[in-house]
């Protein structure tokens, strides 16, 4: 497995492992502190981040996908996971946060977009196999 590869497959592992960690605290942590729609909020971006973070697993394995698509899928990955799930989070959370955080909103679709992306690339990267 090459280094690349390796850091796709470790950071998919522990990715996944702080998913299942965050999706404890809200199944658990949060009922009595939230309202039921910040809960379902919470809840799609512990969802989103898992299929993420196991599709990473899957593509860092994936000895046919070629290297670059891996590093650009892994990085719009990674940092829509930030944005999206990481946005969600704390927008779910606002109602017991002392200030405002209306301000990430807009990067909810961010995240979203980057998933988009990192989707596509991995479709252009897999349409490029066997092409020579």
């Amino acid at each position: 497995m090459d280094k690349l590869s390796k850091n796709i497959v470790v950071t998919a592992s522990i990715l996944a492992a702080i998913t299942i960690a965050i999706g404890a605290f809200g199944a658990h942590g949060l009922k009595q502190l939230v309202s039921a729609e910040s809960l379902v909020t919470f809840e799609t971006g512990v969802r989103y981040q898992m299929y993420h973070a196991l599709a990473l697993f899957v593509i860092g394995f994936a000895s046919a996908i070629p290297p670059n698509t891996k590093k650009w899928v892994f990085r719009f990955f990674c940092i829509g996971m930030l944005f999206f799930s990481g946005s969600i989070y704390l927008l779910a959370l606002k109602e017991l946060l002392p200030f405002s955080i209306s301000f990430l909103g807009p990067i909810t679709p961010v995240g979203g977009l980057l998933f988009i992306i990192g989707w596509g690339l991995l479709a252009r990267g897999l349409l490029t196999i066997n092409r020579g």
